[in-house]
């Protein structure tokens, strides 16, 4: 099995080299390149999931849909619809759409081990159910994105800290994620653009 690898990145964004994904999260973690992605349903409804309980970072926290890292050499696009696969079961993604590219944030757990990342945000839509791998989800749940919206925004629901930043900045696209608009990759990272 081959070791997974993380993109370190300056500060504009250009890759300036590789890490272990297994020993980049520490104290003092570089900044490096992931994505986050939001699944909604017909109904309008986003698909949540909980980190399993054995990870190193968050575990155990409710989050967006799902999270990863590209891999050397691998479209974004591709990153992300590969992660649904692994940790959701999803095989099967309507569309996946860059919502929003230049999104980035630093959060540190209370035992001081730190995210530390330039993660575009991407949105997709999905038709079946999902069956999560327990190596990377403990569960998962269906929301309405109105009231996940509102109970993230007004610190009613407990989520990951990078999530409650992101739902900060969609909420400002508008109340229907179907409606927000695509954003080019042009302005995704450098490091981002294959």
């Amino acid at each position: 099995m081959t070791t997974e690898q993380v993109l370190l990145l300056d500060e504009a964004g250009n890759q300036i080299g590789l890490a272990d994904k297994a020993e980049v999260h520490h104290a003092d973690t570089p900044l490096h390149l992931a994505f986050s992605s939001y699944l909604f349903d017909d109904q309008g409804r986003t698909l949540l999931s909980r980190r399993a309980l054995h990870k190193k970072t968050w575990p155990g926290i409710w989050t967006n849909t799902a999270c990863g890292h590209p891999a050397p050499g691998e479209k974004m696009t591709d990153s992300v619809l590969r992660r649904l696969k692994d940790e959701l079961g999803l095989p099967e993604i309507k569309q996946v759409d860059l919502i929003l590219p230049e999104f980035r944030y630093r959060a540190e757990m209370p035992n001081g081990v730190v995210e530390n990342e330039m993660c575009p945000v991407f949105r997709g839509t999905v038709i079946g159910t999902p069956t999560p791998n327990p190596a990377e989800v403990d569960s998962t749940e269906w929301v309405p994105w109105h009231t996940f919206a509102e109970e993230v925004l007004n610190g009613t629901r407990d989520i990951s800290p990078w999530c409650r930043l992101q739902v900060a900045e969609l909420a400002k696209l508008g109340p229907n994620p179907m409606e927000w608009p695509v954003a080019s990759d042009d302005n995704l990272p450098p490091a981002a653009k294959i």
